[in-house]
């Protein structure tokens, strides 16, 4: 009888997105990595604050973070 693969966690996705305690899927802004000459301080502020993941994608990052806690 085959042996039944266990779930691995994607260790890209969990290091780029957290789960909070009722289950919403956060990320950073992206844009703040280089070329900052030019975007005003008010602007990358903004991007390195953590959002919320839209709900059409949340359930692609949950598939590959089976052991995060969901709430």
């Amino acid at each position: 009888m085959p042996r039944r693969k266990s779930m691995k966690t994607k260790k890209a996705a969990a290091k780029r997105f957290k789960i909070t305690a009722t289950g919403k899927v956060m990320r950073y802004g992206v844009g703040k990595r280089h070329l900052l000459g030019h975007k005003s301080s008010k602007h990358k502020r903004r991007l390195s604050k953590t959002l919320a993941v839209s709900e059409t994608h949340e359930h692609h990052i949950l598939n590959v973070l089976p052991f995060s806690h969901r709430g």
